[in-house]
């Protein structure tokens, strides 16, 4: 075998073994991120998409959430990413399922790892608004 067909044959190799070891190839250069200014402005919605993921970003993926006092977003799981909280306005409790709940003011932010069933809370009597991001976790 010729070593450009060596080359090729560990070239396709890669690409195919590599998403099962959580390696992600780099981005073509015309498909990189670019930076980007976006308006923390819901007008009046509950949710309002700030970073929706590739291409837009590498991972990253981000909204701002607006909840009225009592409401909450639902449980659910992180799955394969990390997030963090930022609280803006209002108090929040982000309830862990089986763990703490943790108690958010405003300027506060909290992280949540990987793989954990969770749940945001408005707990004020005001209006919360929240910023989350959350990023894809290489497969181990």
């Amino acid at each position: 075998m010729s070593r450009s067909n060596r080359m090729l044959t560990l070239a396709i190799g890669f690409a195919v073994m590599a998403p099962a070891y959580g390696i992600q190839a780099p981005l073509s250069l015309d498909k990189r991120p670019v930076p980007k200014v976006v308006e923390l402005n819901s007008k009046g919605a509950g949710y309002l998409r700030l970073l929706g993921g590739p291409p837009e970003t590498v991972t990253m993926r981000s909204g701002l959430v607006v909840l009225a006092p009592g409401k909450s977003v639902g449980k659910h799981n992180t799955e394969n990413y990390e997030e963090v909280v930022i609280i803006l306005e209002g108090r929040a409790e982000m309830k862990i399922t089986g763990g703490e709940t943790l108690k958010l003011p405003p300027g506060y932010a909290a992280y949540c790892p990987p793989h954990t069933d969770h749940d945001v809370l408005n707990a004020g009597d005001e209006t919360l608004k929240y910023v989350y991001v959350v990023a894809a976790v290489p497969n181990p």
